[in-house]
């Protein structure tokens, strides 16, 4: 829905909303957000609200440190976990230079440029996350431990199950924030939980899946929990996985619609272009050494496959009709940055398109346990592996900036090499980002 300013203004004012919350996302996947009292919100949108690029890793360094958040209107919410009086609401902004030039490593803006690429061709893209997280226990100072919320497993009930009122309370939550959730439950590690919610245009998804991050880990720190979206956060239970369904229409025919019978050449040169790049695109799609700890086990791919309905493939064509017609790619992980992943698949899946890529056979069979031996390709095994193929790749640089990728390369390379060297690489990784992942 679209905001004009004076109507926010009497809904701020109506609200008692005191205090707004700019919120971006850095190269990295990380949320970042600044507070400004509500009053100065018309300057915000006129001229945006100035940091320092410099201390934001990859953004920008000290001799030309000032980029301007500028609030998108679209995405104003109140934060239903604040207090009711003098309230704090959200908007997440675009970020720009001085002069008024999108910043090149913003994703929304990256994510947005795709899509307006692909609608000049008349596709249009809507894109549904499953995410997936752990609930932790805290100790008596309310800091996370590794011990699970409950030891139920999948699909399991209460009293087994001890995060139902948990995902219950995030979904009455996201729904205050105007995002409709459509399915929850209990998944298959120890206090692991899944939320589905309803898809949407790829930017609109993105940012409802940051917004969503925020939810879960402010639900689950009112009930004295911590939540996790580590990838691998216990050693030998489940991994957390990011499952991104995507349909394409053409003249508002979603031509993943009777795909299995009757493959649609458009949605079929898609596919095939998407798993073509999936290798480069793992750096960005699984972005910490744990990652790999979690692909090709546990339901997570480990090859670069796609059949309908088998659950062992990267990529699968669910059994489904009309509007929930759609592709799942199933290797990505909650520790993303979304809109980058985002713009990444949708070029890679227009590239096959334009080129008119030819879909491989289907591997309908276990691909854990034969996918090797059948000669399908595996994904990188390693972060260090990734970013070495994503180097390489001509691809991601007609997607991402040479500025950024360099200094993504650079620190993923960093913590790939200091987890090689740590010799209990587990326990490193919990102390680097469990706590802020």
């Amino acid at each position: 829905m679209s905001h004009t300013l004076s109507q926010l203004l009497s809904f701020i004012e109506e609200n008692d909303t005191k205090f707004i919350r700019l919120v971006f996302c850095d190269i990295f996947g990380v949320q970042k957000n600044i507070a400004i009292m509500a009053s100065q919100l018309p300057h915000a949108v006129e001229k945006g609200i100035s940091f320092d690029a410099s201390a934001i890793a990859g953004f920008s360094n000290v001799a030309e440190s000032d980029l301007f958040l500028v609030p998108d209107l679209d995405t104003f919410s109140l934060l239903p976990w604040r207090p009711s009086e003098s309230c704090v609401g959200r908007f997440f902004c675009n970020i720009r230079y001085p002069d008024g030039r999108p910043f090149e490593g913003d994703g929304r803006y990256l994510l947005r440029r795709v899509e307006q690429q692909a609608a000049k061709a008349g596709y249009r893209f809507l894109l549904g996350p499953e995410c997936e997280f752990y609930l932790f226990e805290t100790d008596e100072r309310g800091r996370p431990t590794l011990t699970p919320f409950d030891e139920a497993g999948y699909f399991d009930v209460a009293p087994m199950d001890r995060g139902e009122n948990v995902r219950r309370e995030i979904c009455l939550t996201m729904e205050e924030m105007g995002i409709q959730p459509e399915r929850s439950h209990h998944e298959q590690g120890p206090g692991q939980n899944e939320i589905d919610f309803r898809c949407a245009s790829p930017l609109q998804a993105a940012d409802d899946l940051m917004t969503m991050h925020t939810v879960v880990k402010a639900v689950a720190a009112q009930n004295g929990l911590f939540a996790s979206f580590l990838p691998k956060p216990l050693a030998n239970k489940s991994g957390s996985g990011l499952h991104l369904n995507l349909s394409i229409f053409k003249d508002e025919k979603n031509l993943f619609e009777g795909f299995v019978e009757h493959p649609d050449p458009t949605a079929a040169s898609f596919l095939a272009g998407v798993m073509r790049r999936m290798p480069e695109i793992t750096a960005f799609a699984d972005p910490l050494p744990g990652s790999y700890r979690r692909l090709g086990c546990f339901e997570a791919p480990g090859v670069i496959s796609w059949s309908s309905q088998n659950r062992s493939s990267l990529i699968r064509v669910p059994a489904a009709s009309g509007p929930d017609c759609r592709m799942e790619l199933r290797s990505p992980d909650p520790a993303c940055n979304s809109y980058y992943v985002t713009a990444l698949l949708l070029a890679a899946g227009f590239e096959g398109v334009q080129e008119q890529l030819p879909l491989p056979e289907p591997s309908n069979y276990d691909v854990y346990a034969h996918g090797r031996e059948r000669g399908l390709t595996p994904l990188p095994s390693s972060l260090h592996k990734a970013v070495e193929v994503a180097r390489k790749s001509e691809f991601l640089r007609k997607v991402l900036p040479e500025k950024i990728l360099e200094d993504y390369f650079t620190q993923k390379q960093r913590e790939a090499q200091a987890y090689m060297d740590s010799d209990k690489p587990y326990e490193y990784e919990l102390r680097q980002y469990f706590s802020r992942i």
